[in-house]
């Protein structure tokens, strides 16, 4: 193990909740306004995952008053303070791009892992 191995290694969450392509999830960011910090959700679908070890990133759509809103987020930033899963998804591509053409209830509507 190198010593950027052992850095890495230290920077790693462990408190991560599992989640996947085509799940639904909150993400409960820090922001910072001034002097002070509060805690502000962005409720969407996953719709791809890259990378791996400290690079990890996600990226999670929503639809906000008609428009579509992507955020890429990494997994390990301290910003996030945690990842709930809403609901679970049955896909099978790992990047849900296809999503971003479509209008409406259709834009969000991925089959339920039940």
């Amino acid at each position: 193990m190198t010593i950027i191995d052992k850095i890495e290694q230290e920077q790693l969450k462990t408190d991560i909740a599992s989640f996947n392509v085509g799940d639904t999830v909150k993400v409960h960011c820090r922001v910072v306004e001034g002097g002070k910090e509060r805690i502000q959700i962005f409720e969407g679908l996953v719709i791809g995952r890259k990378g791996s070890g400290v690079n990890a990133a996600f990226t999670v759509r929503k639809i906000s008053y008609g428009e579509g809103v992507e955020r890429v987020f990494p997994v390990h930033t301290p910003r996030i303070a945690k990842i709930e899963v809403i609901n679970r998804g049955k896909v099978r591509r790992a990047k849900l791009n296809y999503l971003r053409t479509r209008v409406g209830k259709r834009a969000l509507l991925v089959k339920s892992a039940n």
